[in-house]
């Protein structure tokens, strides 16, 4: 039983249902992550394997992410944090523009290349950690070319630099 003075009896506004979801909070994301992860990997084995893939292969590298997705959600399951902290308005408003930004990367992946897209998606998000625009523009373009090369020759991925209307 929880002693009446613990440290979550301090923090205000959460009485009631609210404390109920804020101590469950790391269950219900590992939950609906796992089952974001399944669907990921579903998705994926309905991917064809065309003549020519990738050494990863079209469909291992999906397979990858998902497996690993449901490890890191099954830790959220098992070890949730006792009294989770839930950010601000200024963060929440930061980690969706995080989102945003990693969306217009998806979009813009396959008619700009995968260097210039990383670029910008790594400098706005790098920008947000630390205001700096030059080191953000630096960190953008090295991690977008180191990301590359890791990709492309670490794991044999057929990623193109650029688009082709820009190499010609």
């Amino acid at each position: 039983m929880r002693e009446p003075n613990s440290p979550s009896d301090e923090r205000p506004g959460l009485e009631g249902p609210g404390r109920f979801l804020m101590r469950r909070s790391d269950r219900i994301f590992g939950a609906i992550m796992i089952a974001v992860a399944v669907f990921y990997i579903w998705t994926a084995s309905l991917t064809p394997v065309g003549f020519l893939s990738d050494p990863v292969g079209s469909k291992t590298f999906p397979y990858i992410v998902g497996a690993i997705s449901i490890l890191c959600s099954l830790f959220f399951i098992f070890r949730p944090d006792p009294d989770p902290k839930w950010p601000g308005l200024a963060a929440a408003a930061k980690i969706a523009f995080a989102i945003i930004v990693l969306f217009g990367f998806a979009m813009t992946l396959e008619p700009l290349g995968f260097i210039i897209p990383a670029a910008v998606a790594s400098a706005l998000i790098s920008y947000q950690i630390s205001p700096r625009p030059l080191n953000a523009a630096a960190a953008g373009i090295g991690l977008s070319v180191v990301l590359f090369a890791i990709f492309r020759y670490g794991l044999g991925l057929g990623l193109a630099p650029f688009s082709r209307a820009l190499t010609g």
